[in-house]
């Protein structure tokens, strides 16, 4: 066995863009997704809609042109500000447009900016009034423009007017052909600038046509407002007796659109829309409460996905019409779903409100599920085994027939679910809140029989082979034993992983009829004789390539059903027995599964049924997977400062941009015309030149990159849609040139520059040079004379200092002598004292007594001694020297103090040379009181305080 890997089946037919058949569903609703005004900032009314080739949509809005483009909406008005009727693009991207007194064109610019050209101004003024443009047709080079009172035909720059008979209604296009209705003369064909009135059709002018549509070659089907359908053929008006006719006369028609030739939209304006085939049948019926914001549906379309748009009388309206998926929800009145099973000719819904059913012979289109009695609550499963309907439910085992709940086979505790016991066709084992119970077979039906003891778990993952149950619970596989009397579990065992190399256990399945045990995707059967778990090769191969997964599931046709991180996939079984591998379609469905409750109801490949938290999904795994197709990425804008580049209206051309430095905050907005799920829409940029790798998928529709440098830079985007699809890379090319100091042309400037500051500094460091030597030499002579003179004045200090010294030594030997003089001038005073001592004691010797000869000798020694004392100089000869030696110290003290007396200069100097009290009263001949009073008086005149010492003070002088 082998299967395709995850998008093999899709790489077939992304390759094709439009649908080659499809077939509305008549089951459920498909996806509908409501624009409000304030979604689009537009007026309420919108009466038109078309496409162009980038997918982008145009609304013809009561306050504009609205585009749409997926991601964000886009508004344009007309000169005088009127609302827009009708749009009509053209192949060369020109979107026409018509409004009050005013029609014309908007047209791409160089930068992609829709620009309107008027054509209503080429009109003569006195014509120029013509109300409303209500439709607009292409036909090959024809414009046409239709309003009530005139048609204009817009070819080769020139406006052809055509006039009603009476006054026109609508006009519309058939196939190739265009048809006009006038009010008195009924409808109109229009060919080669021409109207032919059509015979038989007068019957319509008491009437509004909205619509006409080919049924056939020659049988059209006309719409009228308030008279219903009829049939135009061989130029006969017959009324169209059908089921949508019987609507359309209650509900008015608003005209509508064909879908794929096969069916046929009509707008209705008190009930939405019907979808008929071309018999009539109403098909699908999708009004307010089943989900549009507004019955009133103003104009219809289908875009190139082949979906469909309502233009409403207040909103915007997408249905998902070309999917394989429909849904039950709301306005069936169903929500969380965790079972369905169809038993005699109804569909039953396990909910957590209970079980409701609808029949499933009857279309779907009208009516909700109705609540089966007896059911309210907590429905787990619902199944049918030996043809009788079992509800496992919060209050017990159910049993269900007839749309009735008619009798409780246990109610003691809730239930799970019930499974036969093999060989044992009379039993059925259920799975409750407290492990297991015995059902059995009666001729009445099925009985409750007793709870099997030896196991209280609830039970919600089981399955039973020929001799065990096997319970997997808390990450833990239960092996249990039943003993033959079916009252009790002879054994219990328990296993926690099923092999050395895979640890744990994920979940346990029936898989073409055997018990798989699964982990890491490997999975394992179990061997009852050597009582082990080995790996089955062959179904392991087919999840060989697959992410991780939980719930598995294979339904009645083989095909087995997944799910990866709340995302279904499912291998689909071939006619050979091969599987492929689907993932795409359904993951639309993530995160709205039941979690741990899987619910998949394969009744047929087109009816399969699955179980959501919100309601229950319809898939057609037969219908055309043409919706699945490659998404575009588009670069809506490129903006940078001053200016806005728009690729999305037209501009395919993508030249290479230059940005000036200034600008070098750019803005880049993406979109992709994808309408489906487009909240699952995602994006993937890389500004090469500035990111090295792609960034992570993002719903983010904006980019904005700031202070790039410059270089050449190439933007890159690409879109996922919701179907995991990715788009081809969208690229722009842009160069943001270098500020003018880092531009080609300042380098060189910058270099020439170089060059001359090298050039003058090269002069101008040999001038420094030579000045240098020329200043080296100087400053040489200089340092020599400099030097010269420093050894001169040394020589000078020295022999300064020498005679300083010598000065210095003399002075000594001076003070030394000074020293010597004192003390010898002391020791005369001492002589002279003791000689005049001597002189006076002599006076008092009688001489009288001395012979003459003695008096002779005593007189001769006393004038001796007299004279030696009269004759002595060494006073003056002192106080003469003492006043040289100490000049200096003198004339600084009679400096400082003018007043000083010679005595008190005197005594200063005595001071100054240290001599004693003693000393100086005997040198000063008083006594020593008297020096001490001299002391007084000197410090006093001094100014000298108690606390200043008189000799210091005369020292520092």
């Amino acid at each position: 066995m082998h299967f395709t890997n995850r998008f093999g089946m899709l790489f077939l037919i992304i390759s094709f863009t439009t649908l080659l058949h499809c077939q509305v569903k008549s089951i459920g609703l498909p996806e509908i997704r409501n624009y409000k005004r304030t979604d689009y900032k537009g007026g309420t009314q919108n009466w038109n809609i078309d496409q162009d080739k980038n997918g982008n949509l145009y609304f013809a809005n009561n306050h504009g042109l609205f585009q749409f483009d997926g991601s964000s909406w886009h508004k344009y008005t007309l000169p005088n500000n009127s609302v827009i009727r009708c749009v009509k693009i053209e192949d060369t991207g020109k979107i026409f447009v018509g409004g009050y007194n005013e029609f014309g064109y908007f047209k791409s610019n160089p930068k992609g900016i829709l620009v309107y050209y008027s054509l209503s101004k080429f009109l003569n003024k006195q014509k120029a009034a013509f109300d409303i443009v209500w439709k607009i047709h292409i036909n090959n080079d024809e414009v046409i423009f239709q309003s009530f009172q005139s048609i204009f035909v817009f070819k080769n720059n020139t406006l052809q007017i055509l006039k009603p008979f009476s006054r026109f209604q609508f006009s519309f296009q058939v196939g190739n052909r265009f048809y006009f209705q006038d009010i008195s003369i009924g409808l109109m064909e229009y060919r080669k600038g021409k109207l032919i009135s059509l015979s038989g059709t007068t019957i319509l002018n008491n009437t509004e046509v909205w619509g006409m549509f080919a049924l056939t070659e020659k049988k059209i089907l006309v719409a009228t407002l308030d008279k219903g359908l009829f049939i135009y053929e061989n130029n006969k008006i017959t009324s169209w007796n059908t089921e949508a006719n019987n609507f359309i006369k209650k509900n008015s028609c608003l005209g509508g659109i064909s879908i794929m030739n096969n069916y046929i939209v009509l707008n209705s304006v008190l009930n939405g829309i019907i979808i008929c085939d071309k018999t009539g049948r109403i098909i699908q019926h999708i009004n307010q409460k089943k989900g549009l914001q507004n019955n009133t549906v103003l104009t219809s379309f289908v875009d190139n996905k082949k979906n469909l748009w309502l233009g409403l009388d207040n909103g915007i309206s997408f249905i998902n019409i070309n999917s394989p998926f429909s849904y039950f929800g709301y306005s069936y009145d169903l929500s969380t779903v965790y079972a369905t099973v169809i038993h005699k000719g109804n569909l039953y819904v396990a909910t957590n409100q209970g079980v409701f059913y609808h029949s499933w012979d009857k279309p779907f289109k009208e009516g909700a599920f109705t609540l089966v009695e007896g059911t309210t609550g907590q429905a787990w499963n619902i199944q049918v085994i030996d043809d009788q309907l079992l509800c496992a439910h919060n209050r017990g085992a159910l049993l269900i027939t007839g749309g009735k709940s008619i009798k409780t086979l246990d109610n003691v505790m809730g239930y799970w679910s019930f499974k036969k016991v093999p060989n044992h066709p009379n039993y059925m084992i259920g799975s409750n809140y407290n492990g297991f119970s015995l059902f059995e077979k009666k001729p009445e039906g099925w009985r409750f029989s007793n709870q099997i003891k030896g196991f209280s778990k609830s039970v919600g993952d089981y399955e039973i082979d020929n001799e065990n149950i096997w319970v997997k619970k808390d990450d833990v596989i239960y092996k249990i034993i039943l003993n033959d009397d079916f009252k009790t579990f002879k054994s219990v065992e328990t296993y926690e992983n099923i092999s050395a190399s895979d640890k744990g256990i994920e979940s346990i399945q029936r898989i073409r009829n055997n018990i798989y045990f699964q982990t890491n995707n490997h999975f394992y059967k179990y061997s009852q004789e050597k009582n082990v778990f080995y790996k089955d090769n062959i179904i392991s191969n087919l999840f060989k390539n697959i992410p991780k997964i939980s719930s598995i599931y294979e339904d009645s046709y083989g095909n087995i059903w997944y799910v990866i991180k709340e995302s279904l996939c499912v291998l689909m079984k071939n006619n050979t027995g091969d599987y492929t591998n689907i993932e795409a379609p359904f993951l639309n469905l993530t995160q709205n599964l039941v979690y741990n409750k899987l619910s998949i109801n394969t009744i047929d490949p087109e009816n399969i049924f699955i179980g959501l938290t919100d309601g229950l999904v319809h898939y057609d795994s037969k219908s055309s997977n043409s919706f699945v197709t490659k998404p575009k990425a588009f670069i809506r804008s490129f903006s940078f400062l001053g200016d806005t580049i728009l690729f999305g209206n037209g501009k395919t051309k993508l030249e290479k941009f230059k940005i000036p430095y200034k600008s070098n905050y750019v803005t880049f907005t993406f979109s992709s015309p994808t309408y489906e799920n487009i909240e699952n829409i995602k994006f993937s940029y890389q500004l090469e030149g500035f990111e090295d790798k792609w960034s992570k998928w993002t719903p983010a529709s904006i980019k904005e990159y700031t202070n790039l440098r410059e270089g050449n830079y190439k933007m890159k985007v690409r879109v996922e849609n919701s179907y995991g699809i990715q788009s081809d890379e969208t690229i722009v090319l842009f160069t943001i040139l270098p500020p003018w100091y880092r531009h080609f042309l300042a380098y060189i400037l910058y270099i020439i520059c170089i060059a001359i500051i090298i050039f003058y500094i090269r002069k101008r460091i040999k001038i420094k040079i030579m000045k240098n030597k020329y200043y080296e030499t100087v400053e040489q002579r200089r340092l020599y004379l400099e030097k010269e003179s420093k050894i001169r004045q040394e020589q000078f200090d020295l022999e300064k200092e020498i005679e300083k010294l010598k000065n210095d030594k003399l002075q000594i030997k001076i003070l030394a002598k000074d020293k010597e003089l004192v003390n010898n001038s002391l020791q005369v005073a001492k002589k002279n004292k003791i000689l005049n001592g001597i002189i006076h004691k002599l006076k008092d010797i009688d001489i009288k007594s001395f012979d003459e000869s003695a008096k002779f000798q005593f007189t001769k020694l006393n004038k001796s001694i007299i004279k030696e004392v009269n004759s002595d100089q060494s006073w003056k000869d002192l106080e003469k020297h003492i006043k040289n030696v100490h000049f200096d110290f003198l004339k600084r003290l009679k400096e400082k103090c003018p007043t000083i007396s010679p005595r008190e200069l005197d005594l200063s100097t005595y001071l100054l040379m240290n001599m004693s009290t003693k000393e100086i009263a005997e040198i000063m001949n008083i006594s020593i009181g008297g020096v001490e009073l001299a002391r007084y008086r000197l410090r006093k005149k001094l100014e000298l305080n108690k606390k200043e010492n008189l000799i210091g003070f005369l020292m520092n002088i």
